[in-house]
């Protein structure tokens, strides 16, 4: 049971309370109707457990932590499960909520083709005759990506090849009605040749194609990336929490 000041059920209500916002888009899978709740202005929400997170929030984390420790407690949330949240302190936690894990990114988004790179046009849709392939470049320059070959949450996937050799590479993984990427590598002995550019370039604008906004995730210490992304137009930024409950 969800205590909250108002309940929301459906992804269009949701939607509708989040104002639209990117994220709840990305968040809420269409064809679903998600169970969702409003108190103290932030908007959050429960998932299928097949849909990745169990749950997620919108706008300041001490109400979503308030009513997620309720779910908790009362069973409707199990050790193991994620939790994605606005940004906040590990205190706030304390004796709320029993976690495991803690990890702090941002959800960047751009509605804007990017700047045109150099090798852009070496991007090229892959087939599942790539998987081991991908497989084998995902294993030595990225090996703790959840997006892997198999992934039912995985579209499709993009890449550069060099010859027979995939070189880089990245996945689609749109939901909701938000473009989305996920996995973006390169090949250690192939980095800083501006494929990395090259490859999110060209998956943003084959992405945009279908959507009017395209988005992906990155952790606030990979800098790098978060300039890149950047210079690339990715200049839409929520800043989250994910949390796995112990």
């Amino acid at each position: 049971m969800i205590i909250a000041d108002e309940a929301l059920v459906g992804r269009d209500v949701i939607l509708a309370a989040a104002g639209h916002h990117p994220y709840a888009r990305h968040a809420l899978w269409q064809d679903t109707t998600p169970r969702g709740w409003r108190r103290d202005g932030t908007v959050g929400w429960l998932l299928p457990a097949q849909q990745g997170p169990a749950g997620g929030a919108l706008g300041t984390p001490g109400p979503a932590v308030d009513v997620f420790a309720v779910l908790v407690a009362g069973g409707a949330l199990a050790p193991g499960q994620w939790l994605h949240l606005p940004r906040l302190d590990a205190e706030l936690l304390a004796g709320r909520l029993a976690v495991a894990r803690h990890d702090e990114w941002d959800f960047l988004w751009t509605t804007a083709p990017p700047p045109r790179q150099p090798e852009e046009e070496r991007v090229v849709r892959l087939a599942e005759a790539d998987h081991p392939a991908l497989s084998a470049l995902i294993d030595a320059a990225f090996p703790t990506t959840t997006s892997r070959p198999g992934d039912p949450r995985i579209v499709g996937w993009y890449g550069i090849r060099d010859g027979d050799r995939i070189v880089a590479c990245g996945a689609d993984r749109s939901r909701g009605d938000i473009g989305f990427l996920a996995g973006l590598t390169v090949a250690p002995d192939r980095r800083g040749r501006g494929l990395g550019a090259a490859l999110t370039a060209g998956m943003t604008r084959a992405l945009l194609a279908r959507h009017d906004t395209v988005a992906l995730g990155v952790y606030t210490d990979n800098v790098g990336a978060i300039r890149l992304y950047r210079r690339l137009g990715y200049t839409g930024t929520l800043p989250r929490s994910s949390i796995h409950l112990a």
